[in-house]
């Protein structure tokens, strides 16, 4: 049975949640600040504040699930514009019943020594990961209490088609297609792990729909890793294109730049993530939904294509 979903955000994870429940025959809302028409056919659209509960709730009613996709792009001003979405997304959730599939990221978990598991405990020491494992605290707090039923997917730096800045494979992939040196932060070859955007809406589809995977968070499926600068040459080599030189943009330096950048400043107390192995283990996933990561082959040619 065709069932109502609203999606929160038209962002990469946005678009492909959309994208997986209409191309199945479901309705689906897409919601933004500014309603702007992502270009999937039979998806509605709506210009919504979702920071607004009263009309979020509205937008909501009679919904099977309420996706959290919003990633709000200015670090500088996480700590004004999340906490109100968060707790309007909370609360028209439990006003309409729907189930709350939140788009998570590993932030929570702070610097790690070994891979990162849902089992580990929520440790950030910097504003955005304290605030990003706030937010899910409060959802959690929610679902055991029995008002709302909620669940989180956290992934991995983005690959796949429609990432562009906002991934850090994709964010200098335009030049390197010319052939150009290109300039990449903290160590480009220790191991990290790269999620393709698409195996994130995939995740967080299958999680909302799985009543035994409520009230707690989950992996996304994941290839195996690679440092920056393989992952880079081998999307390079999908696009048919030869390595380029690839410059090492010392954490220091992003911390001397924030000296006069406030954005810089936030992206450097995020530099943990590049000057040791960063490696998420989705073991427990797979086990669960069955579920695994787009092939790699696959993924590199989806974020090449999608420059």
């Amino acid at each position: 049975m065709s069932q109502h979903h609203v999606v929160i955000g038209a962002g990469p994870v946005g678009r492909h949640v959309a994208a997986l429940l209409a191309e199945r025959g479901d309705r689906v809302t897409v919601a933004t600040r500014s309603g702007r028409d992502t270009g999937l056919e039979a998806v509605g659209h709506v210009a919504l504040d979702a920071s607004d509960v009263e009309a979020l709730t509205r937008a909501t009613e009679g919904a099977a699930v309420l996706y959290n996709c919003a990633n709000p792009g200015n670090y500088t001003q996480w700590e004004q514009t999340w906490p109100p979405l968060a707790a309007s997304l909370l609360t028209a959730a439990e006003r309409t019943g729907a189930v709350y599939a939140i788009t998570g990221n590993l932030y929570p978990y702070g610097p790690v020594d070994g891979p990162m598991r849902p089992d580990l405990p929520d440790a950030a020491t910097d504003h955005k990961g304290i605030l990003r494992a706030r937010l899910w605290a409060d959802a959690l707090a929610a679902h055991d209490a029995g008002r709302v039923r909620a669940v989180e997917v956290r992934a991995s730096d983005y690959v796949g088609r429609g990432i562009g800045e906002n991934g850090h494979i994709t964010r200098v992939l335009p030049a390197a297609l010319q052939g150009k040196a290109v300039s990449m932060v903290g160590r480009t070859d220790l191991p990290h792990t790269f999620t393709d955007v698409l195996d994130v809406a995939r995740m967080l589809v299958a999680a909302a729909e799985d009543p035994s995977s409520h009230g707690r968070t989950w992996m996304v499926p994941s290839n195996a890793p690679r440092s920056q600068q393989q992952a880079l040459t081998e999307v390079l080599a999908a696009a048919g294109k030869p390595p380029v030189t690839v410059r090492r943009l010392p954490a220091g330096m992003l911390r001397a730049m924030g000296i006069v950048s406030p954005m810089m400043r936030e992206i450097a107390q995020m530099s943990y993530q590049w000057t040791a192995p960063y490696v998420v283990d989705d073991t427990e996933t797979r086990a669960h939904f069955g579920i695994e990561p787009t092939p790699w082959d696959e993924v590199c040619r989806r974020t090449a294509d999608g420059v």
